[in-house]
């Protein structure tokens, strides 16, 4: 429980108390199910994690509001759901300047603040960098563009900073190890079905060990510590394989525990806390001011012993309607029962069927309109600001690589009358199996799959789209035109359905016709650089319309280091009679790239200049 006299509890205003103001250090790890840790009963050897949930309180079924990397820490760091802080899918931009992150309320209070992320979804531009003094998302390129910063390293760089770092601080690690693809170090190989899966598990907490032993040699001021994870992970259940698809316990339930030395006695609840209720309960333990807009709860009456019970926790999941156009999941959950409203709505009594195997809405008419109220009631507020998507294509390409085919796309409102995401399990995996050959550049093996998808619903989008990318690698840009026209008449603010047709034409020599698509583009999606580079080179060739340089000017704003770009805007100034501006741009490239394959390409553009008068 609180102990009465915390020793190291500040005052609202940030003055100090009767000791120095604590440092707080908030540990994530990815993809983490509660099962994968000794303390929990599991079967894996986790003694760091097992000795830091030993002395704190600890929670080892608490409940992430959604199943995904970035929208689910957007709520560990803000305390507000995905509806109203308005990111719903790795790939987005938090962008809610209406809603402080942690980081930035400490730091108005006076902590220096730090994250070390390791996770491509976590990087900064994504948003959660606010508040941050120091903000290190350094990651290696990894394989097929998978971006993943192991452990261990994550640590060394963890602990360089906070050898120097002034306190008190707020400190975020963050763990991306135990996510898919499973590849522990040899020293953790684990023998069975998920004996990978557990391996990545035993090395996180190895590394948050050497962090904590470090911790306790460098530092003598009072530490808050909270470790929880984001989501957990399906390793089978209910036909799901990794996670962000269902809205099952497998991917919901995750550890959460709060460590405070000499402020919180140790102990343990099987109640349902939330993950929004960390930044609340961190703010109470610090005695600092609750913003009034959030939608967690403190903790600390159920930490301290006293009864409360957390309010229903708001569950959801939009990634079948952003990826496949079926219908997206939300539910809520209690203690004891969740409800799933679905095309066919799931209720369980968690308590009698913690796997959730038993449908019980049939049969439980009083108990499911309550819980049904519940969802209204959680839902009634207005929902907060659209996140904006990511608009660049190596971005969208190394989310891609980790398995979100459609990261950054459209949310929000979904249709009516949509297949359930039970029904389409199967073609789902079919579809991730197209997807994966076609990043492996096994073309012809991609495009048998997703036709074999299109068999199955025609009018699938992910099938229609990545098939017609299929064709146009494979150089086939006529039937990859007419593929990528019915993307388009599927949803024609499909941003990168545009993207792929517009190429397609072009590799065709329609250079006009590819024009109106590049428009539309950069309407859906100023930011992309690709976008007005395409279209500058479309206009050039189509020699029907100017503003070719202006165009390509765009682009190079944007990726100001980008010598393509340069080059390319040199040729349409050149193209334009401007010759003093091709210049400069040609200039610009050089200095970037002294020695490139680019050059004969350059010393001709600089002939024509010559040609000029000046």
């Amino acid at each position: 429980m609180l102990l009465a006299a915390a020793g190291f509890l500040v005052s609202g205003n940030g003055s100090a108390a009767s000791s120095p103001r604590p440092n707080l250090l908030l540990l994530t790890v990815d993809t983490l199910r509660p099962d994968a840790l000794g303390w929990t009963g599991g079967l894996n050897a986790t003694p760091e994690l097992d000795r830091l949930a030993a002395e704190g309180f600890r929670f080892p079924g608490a409940i992430s509001p959604v199943p995904l990397t970035l929208p689910a820490h957007v709520s560990i760091l803000t305390g507000v759901v995905p509806r109203r802080h308005g990111v719903h899918d790795n790939g987005q931009v938090f962008g809610a300047r209406q809603i402080s992150l942690l980081s930035e309320i400490l730091q108005r209070e006076g902590w220096t603040t730090a994250a070390f992320v390791s996770g491509y979804p976590l990087e900064s531009i994504f948003g959660l960098d606010r508040g941050f003094d120091h903000y290190d998302d350094r990651m290696p390129e990894g394989q097929e563009g998978w971006v993943e910063r192991r452990a261990p390293a994550t640590t060394a760089a963890a602990i360089a900073w906070l050898r120097q770092a002034p306190q008190p601080w707020f400190v975020w690690v963050h763990y991306y190890d135990p996510h898919d693809p499973y590849e522990p170090p040899r020293a953790f190989w684990n023998p069975g079905p998920r004996g990978a899966y557990d391996g990545e598990v035993m090395a996180v907490d190895s590394a948050i060990g050497a962090l904590m032993r470090e911790l306790g040699q460098i530092v003598t001021s009072p530490i808050v510590s909270v470790f929880a994870a984001d989501h957990g992970e399906a390793l089978g259940e209910h036909g799901e394989k990794t996670h962000g698809y269902f809205i099952y316990d497998s991917t919901l339930r995750v550890p959460l525990v709060f460590h405070a030395p000499h402020a919180i006695e140790p102990g343990e609840s099987a109640q349902p806390a939330r993950l929004v209720d960390i930044v609340p309960t961190v703010l109470d333990l610090l005695d600092l001011p609750v913003p009034g807009a959030i939608d967690g709860q403190t903790l600390l009456p159920l930490i301290s012993g006293r009864p409360y019970e957390p309010p229903l926790a708001l569950v959801e999941t939009q990634l079948p309607w952003v990826y496949f156009g079926w219908a997206p999941l939300q539910g809520v959950r209690s203690h004891r029962y969740k409800l799933i409203d679905a095309p066919r709505p799931e209720l369980y009594d968690l308590v009698r069927d913690p796997k959730e195997l038993s449908n019980q809405y049939g049969d439980e008419m009083e108990l499911r309109e309550e819980l049904h109220a519940g969802l209204k009631t959680a839902t009634a507020s207005s929902e907060g600001p659209t996140a904006a998507a990511v608009d660049d294509e190596a971005i969208l390409e190394k989310l891609r690589a980790l398995g979100y085919v459609e990261a950054g796309g459209r949310t929000g409102k979904a249709e009516h009358d949509l297949p359930d995401p039970k029904d389409r399990i199967g073609l789902r995996e079919l579809l991730l199996a197209g997807e994966r050959a076609l990043r492996e550049n096994r073309l012809s093996e991609a495009l048998s799959v997703f036709e074999q998808a299109l068999q199955q619903e025609p009018d699938n989008r992910l099938a229609v789209l990545r098939s017609g990318v299929a064709l146009l690698k494979l150089g086939r840009s006529a039937a990859a035109v007419e593929r990528l026209e019915r993307a388009v008449g599927l949803d024609a603010e499909r941003a990168e359905a545009r993207f792929a047709l517009g190429d397609a034409l072009m590799r065709g020599g329609r250079y006009q016709d590819a024009v109106t698509h590049w428009k539309k583009l950069v309407e859906l999606q100023p930011r992309r650089a690709e976008a007005w580079a395409n279209l500058g080179i479309a206009l050039l060739h189509s020699r029907s319309s100017p503003g070719a340089a202006d165009a390509l000017a765009r682009a190079s704003q944007l990726k100001p280091d980008e010598v393509r770009f340069l080059i390319d805007l040199g040729r349409a100034e050149l193209a334009e009679g401007n010759a003093s501006a091709a210049r400069a741009a040609l200039d610009r490239a050089e200095q970037i790239e002294p020695a490139s394959a680019h050059w004969p390409e350059v010393l001709q553009l600089r002939e024509g200049i010559g040609a000029y008068r000046n």
